[in-house]
């Protein structure tokens, strides 16, 4: 009997750890590996728990707690790094920053906010 209350407090407690996070992708724009470690670095520093960006289909996975920080924070750092995301446009001055090989190409971008 011990066992099972034991048992499942540690279930009920080990499951309310993980009750916040959530996992979301979004369109980030980028050209190389330079691109990938940016805008995962600053994904990482907004808070996010994992983050994957992919080059070819220009997609964040992003895992994060949501008692912590936002996917909509996430993109504003990222942004603030360079990187157009889905929903939030980087400053024109940072997007100038970027090394040549990473200024995607912005004119044939959907408009973002």
């Amino acid at each position: 009997m011990k066992r099972l209350v034991l048992f499942t407090l540690l279930t009920v407690f080990g499951l309310s750890a993980f009750a916040n996070e959530n996992t979301d992708s979004v369109k980030v724009n980028g050209n190389c590996g330079s691109c990938k470690k940016r805008i995962e670095k600053a994904a990482m520093d907004a808070g996010a728990i994992s983050a994957n960006w992919s080059d070819e289909t220009q997609i964040l996975a992003v895992k994060y707690d949501d008692a912590k920080t936002s996917l909509l924070a996430i993109e504003k750092k990222i942004a603030s790094v360079g990187h157009d995301t889905r929903d939030v446009k980087a400053p024109d001055a940072a997007y100038k920053n970027l090394e040549e090989c990473c200024q995607y190409d912005r004119t044939k971008m959907t408009p973002v906010q």
